[in-house]
């Protein structure tokens, strides 16, 4: 049998306190801790869940009379994205089993309601609280000691606890709340069904062959553990040679000589290259394979394509060649290039939409970069190329001078941002108010997306699980920030606040190597990447933790979208 590898357990740094945080101590990530306050607290665990069924169990501890602790789901999705923006147990974004001490009873709060319902059942100290959880489906189910409450049959498929719409929550994390100082309950993962020698060993595993449990997981549910973890075949490192994360997309960093600078230890042929340099001011500078390395746009400014020099003179195997300063390549500067990999510069005809567009595919890491000359009429569509709806849409009208237009899926084709204006705007002349499919996008009037007669490039991203990730969080405004789960390591992370004024952050792990990362870029400005020891956040193995109060990424309240593409899913990641 192959290796669990992680299960899961308790995170330290995934707290939230609506009414206060307490301290956990919860010593191996499992075992129950006190509360060292009275109100209500929270605490996360390490892996989310977008898809698939799981099983765990928890042992009800003794804890002081009128205590509530509480156990549960929050939803990644839905405007939730991070456990500080669960502001109380019934918000719309919880799903979770008060169990009361005063008499033993519990009380259920469901995704999408604020109210509560009892729950026929009861439970006793020393009882162990099965919970079960279809997320494709979108159903909880909950058992004391192998009797599933309220009828319920998770193997059947009946009588949940929790029957909600998967599509608005999902993916979920698992949480435990506790309010009047109780104990956090015990937990099991699959890790050790005795509860630390509390109990005598169960010895179940789930259909796998992982983990062990008390009382045996309902068929077709699994523990969580990284090795059941869903992770896309087509980026799975132990699947494939060529097309796990680092051979779709790579931060590469480089001394500028100002003269031909080949460029190499990207690990995989680019085929866009964004630019830029981190001790001096300089435009960051756009080169794809279909347009041609003498095609260079420019990310914070408006400007059309220029053509006059040649900026990359090779798309190399393993790197690029930078010519002279047309590219972030200055003499004795230190510079560096985001890269993506689509389809070493092959491009074919697709007509998927009323306007044909030249694309080329990685359809590995569902990336397209399409070009077509718009046609300036309401409702256009060009096919992109991609096998799922984009999830993170950048456009370029390339033969005029005018505002890069972005589309992002959190916050939907009713608005555009634009990388040079840094604003959010309620547009209809952009997207149209019209969701991109699995084929094509629909485009407004606008002239920078549609202008007639005009050239324009598109690169389009999708969601891919382990890989690549589009979302958002909202800040508290603490220097303890939101933690935020992605799935894998981020290689590369962007954050932009939905509100003007405000720019694009970039962070990546070429830039700084090591935790807090303190150096960002701004995409729509042409300044050197920033270190600013206020503005740092930490790239975990499962995702990013914020840890400053920069009104740029962690205003109390605010709304923020952003970003992510992979370094090693967390699937096989040891450092948690």
């Amino acid at each position: 049998m192959a290796s669990s590898g992680n299960f899961n357990t308790y995170s330290p740094i995934n707290v939230a306190g609506p009414a206060g945080t307490g301290t956990y101590t919860a010593g191996d990530g499992l075992t129950g801790g006190d509360t060292t306050s009275g109100s209500t607290s929270w605490v996360g665990t390490h892996f989310g869940f977008p898809s698939g069924k799981w099983y765990f169990e928890v042992r009800k501890l003794a804890s002081p009379t009128g205590g509530w602790p509480r156990i549960g789901f929050y939803s990644m999705g839905g405007g939730g994205a991070s456990l500080s923006s669960i502001t109380s147990e019934t918000s719309s974004n919880l799903s979770s089993l008060r169990l009361n001490q005063g008499d033993n009873t519990m009380n259920k709060y469901v995704f999408g309601s604020t109210s509560t319902s009892s729950v026929t059942g009861s439970i006793s100290t020393g009882d162990i609280l099965q919970v079960a959880i279809d997320v494709d489906a979108g159903k909880i189910w909950y058992g004391v000691n192998n009797t599933y409450l309220e009828s319920g049959d998770p193997a059947g498929d009946s009588n949940p606890i929790d029957d909600y719409a998967e599509g608005t929550y999902n993916p979920v994390q698992v949480c435990v709340g506790t309010y009047n100082t109780p104990d956090l309950p015990d937990i099991n993962f699959g890790q050790d069904s005795t509860f630390r020698g509390q109990r005598t060993a169960g010895g179940n595993a789930d259909g796998n062959g992982f983990g062990d449990f008390a009382y045996a997981p309902p068929s077709g549910f699994l523990a969580m553990c990284s090795a059941n973890l869903p992770t896309s075949d087509d980026i799975d490192p132990a699947q494939t040679d060529d097309n796990f994360p680092g051979k779709n997309f790579n931060v590469v960093t480089f001394t500028g000589n100002s003269s031909t600078n080949a460029v190499t230890g990207l690990g995989f042929q680019p085929d866009f290259i964004w630019g830029f340099t981190r001790d001096g001011n300089q435009s960051k500078r756009m080169i794809d394979s279909t347009r041609g390395g003498a095609s260079r746009l420019y990310s914070d400014l408006t400007a059309a394509a220029d053509t006059s020099n040649t900026a990359i003179s090779a798309f190399g195997a393993d790197g690029f060649t930078a010519n002279g300063g047309y590219f972030n390549n200055d003499s004795g500067k230190e510079c560096g290039a985001w890269c993506w990999r689509a389809n070493g510069g092959t491009t074919s005809s697709n007509s998927s939409g009323s306007i044909t567009s030249t694309v080329q595919t990685n359809p590995a890491q569902n990336f397209s970069i399409a070009t077509y000359t718009g046609s300036g009429s309401a409702g256009a569509t060009i096919g992109h190329g991609l096998s799922a709806k984009p999830a993170f849409i950048l456009i370029k009208n390339t033969s005029d001078v005018d505002f890069w237009a972005v589309y992002h899926e959190s916050i939907g084709a009713d608005f555009y941002t634009s990388l040079t204006a840094s604003v959010f705007s309620n547009n209809a002349t952009f997207w149209n108010d019209t969701e991109p499919t699995s084929s094509v996008i629909t485009l407004g009037t606008n002239n920078r997306v549609n202008g007639s007669s005009n050239s324009h490039v598109c690169y389009a991203w999708s969601q891919v699980e382990g890989y690549m990730k589009f979302s958002t969080y909202t800040g508290n405004g603490n220097a303890d920030g939101p933690f935020v789960y992605t799935g894998f390591r981020p290689r590369m992370l962007f954050i932009k606040r939905n509100a003007n004024g405000h720019n694009w952050i970039t962070f990546d792990t070429a830039t700084v190597t090591f935790n807090p990362v303190n150096e960002y870029a701004n995409w729509d400005t042409g300044n050197a990447s920033g270190q600013n020891a206020s503005d740092k956040i930490d790239i975990l193995s499962n995702g990013f933790k914020l840890r400053s109060t920069g009104s740029s990424f962690n205003n109390s309240g605010s709304e923020y979208v952003w970003g992510a593409w992979a370094d090693v899913p967390a699937k096989y990641n040891n450092t948690f």
